[in-house]
Parts: structure tokens; sequence; C-alpha cells
């Protein structure tokens, strides 16, 4: 069984050898094999070896285009600095005021700089993987992206003072957004990731009116172009999972503080869910003996349509030993 047909599988409910591994690397794998971050982010070359090398060295079940979450703020106009092997810097909001919505030019996704880079790494990931190997694609969800362009702390203010303002701004983003997803999937990629951090930082009423509806119509417009989605909300979500599973997603990330037993009794035969070891105090700190027990708990609590990953991003200087503890609880857990 190949990852392809494994990850099918998976999302189906039906048996397969082993459970999928969707672990996220992004400074890891560039670092994997032995390139600068600068590099990672602004050469789609760069980003699709570090990627087929994850899969070939860690049994990673997926291919993904993720790297940064400026790709389409920068190509709005937002300064983005790229030190040689740190993470890129956004050093000023390109909104510094609510009258700067006025001079925001909608990007074309297909239009060169780093969003093309991102169709070039689908483009080769696709020709180099075959239908080996799915490959995942990436968006901002149209609230992360107004957290970019205007800034986090300055959004969740508008979220109170403008709240019109800001229903203006988010639809300008879910537009980028819902074109950027679908020239993606024309790309190659059989899979769209969305990443809405800053959702975790919102009530559930907030999610509700300034997340969720976009998510929804990101998604929707992904599934119109015979593609899954993958929805990515990074820190404590507990209060918004129900939401979540709302989204149309077909896999749902969770992060290390939410729950996997209770989310996977009330929705893992609707939604696979992937998660959800702590990716510090396990993966990075932890022993092998930890990571393979970790992995192993997540599964029997997520479902019979779960998938194995870090709450988040698997942190740079990860012990290999630990991922390849990872690898050898999902083979025995598809033997048991």
């Amino acid at each position: 069984m190949n990852p392809l047909e494994r990850v099918n599988s998976r999302l189906q409910g039906l048996p397969v050898d082993r459970p999928p591994n969707f672990d996220i690397f992004m400074a890891y794998a560039a670092h994997h094999i032995r390139q600068p971050l600068r590099r990672y982010y602004l050469d789609h070359r760069v980003l699709a070896e570090a990627n087929l090398a994850m899969a070939q060295d860690f049994e990673i079940d997926i291919l993904q285009a993720i790297s940064d979450p400026y790709r389409e703020a920068e190509a709005f106009g937002l300064e983005v600095e790229f030190p040689e092997d740190g993470l890129p810097v956004s050093k000023r909001p390109l909104l510094q005021s609510p009258q700067d919505i006025t001079r925001l030019v909608k990007p074309d996704p297909a239009g060169g700089a780093r969003m093309q880079d991102r169709l070039e790494a689908i483009r080769l990931m696709r020709e180099r993987s075959g239908e080996a190997l799915p490959v995942m694609g990436w968006v901002e969800g149209a609230l992360a992206e107004a957290a970019d362009l205007r800034g986090s702390s300055a959004l969740l203010v508008d979220i109170i003072d403008r709240p019109e303002w800001l229903l203006e701004l988010l639809e300008i983003c879910a537009q980028v957004e819902i074109e950027f997803a679908k020239v993606q999937v024309q790309a190659g990629a059989h899979l769209i990731g969305l990443g809405d951090a800053i959702a975790s930082q919102i009530s559930p009423a907030m999610y509700r009116k300034y997340a969720l509806p976009y998510e929804q119509r990101i998604f929707a417009a992904v599934h119109e172009m015979g593609a899954l989605a993958r929805l990515h909300i990074c820190g404590n979500t507990s209060r918004i999972v129900a939401d979540m599973v709302r989204s149309g997603a077909d896999i749902i990330d969770l992060d290390w503080m939410v729950d996997m037993q209770a989310a996977g009794e009330t929705y893992g035969a609707q939604v696979s869910l992937c998660g959800n070891m702590n990716p510090v105090a396990v993966m990075l700190q932890g022993t092998p003996a930890q990571a393979y027990e970790a992995t192993v708990a997540c599964l029997n609590s997520g479902g019979p349509r779960s998938i194995s990953g870090a709450g988040c991003e698997i942190p740079d200087g990860t012990p290999a030993e630990n991922l390849h503890a990872q690898t050898r609880a999902l083979r025995d857990y598809g033997l048991a």
C-alpha cells in the first residue's frame, strides 16, 4: 500500500497497513538536507527536495508545500526579511491604519514571486512522486491572512472597535485564498491545508463570525476542484472543536492541549482527526519510548479514521530516534 492509497483508505475508515504519518516539517526538513532556511523559503527546488527526503527517510505520508505564513501577505505588498538561516520577519504591518485598506491590490496567485514559487514546488513534488504520495498545498485562513497584513494585536482590537471594517478585509483575503487554493490544485495538489492560528486566540462566538464562514468557503472551493481539505489551528482549540468539524475539512489537526480522547469519541467517525503528541515535551525533549507510547495513545483515542502527527510543527533539533520511534509505533499498530 503506497502513501496515497493509505491516506485515501484511512479517510474512509477502511483497513490500512498502518495509519498515515502527517507530521508537519519546515525548519527540520530544511536542515535535514543541510540547507539554510532562506533557501527553503525562496527556492521551490529546496522545499521539494527536503520534503521528498523526509518522506524517504522517515516514512512521512505526505509532501507539503508549507513553509511560512507570509507568501500571500508578501504578494499583497508586505515587506518580509529572510535571514540566511532564521525565520522570516515582518517588522511593519502593511495595514498601518484602517484607511490603508483602500490601497490593497489583490495579487495574482500565479503572477510570480513566492505564491508562484509554491505552485512550482507542488508541480515538482507531483512530478517526482507521481501517484505514490499525496501532495499538500497550503493557504492562510482569511482571519490569519488579515492578521499577517494588519498585525495580530491590532486585528484583535479591530474585532471590537471596527467589526464591519474587518469583515471587508476578510472578504478580500478570502477571495485571494480561494483563488490560491484553486491554482494549487490545478498545479497538482491532492490536498489543501489551511492555517488559521489566530483563531485559537478568540472566543468561540468570534470564531464563528470571523473565521469559520471563510474556512467553509475556502474548503467548498477546494472540494469543488476535487481535492481534500485539512484544517490546522495551533493552540488550545478545545472550545471550538465542534465548529472546526463544521468547517468541511476532511482532516482536522488538534494541538496537544486538546483532549484527543473526547474529540475522538465525539467526532472520530465523522472526520479524520490528526495529532496530537506534544511536539516539544514528547518529540523534541522526550525519549524514543515516550514518542512510541504517545503515538499509540493518540491513535487509540482518535478513532478509526485518525492520522498520526504531532500537535504542531516538529521542532528543529528533534532527535531522529524519536521520529523513527513514531514510525515503529505506526507499523506495529498496523500489525495489531
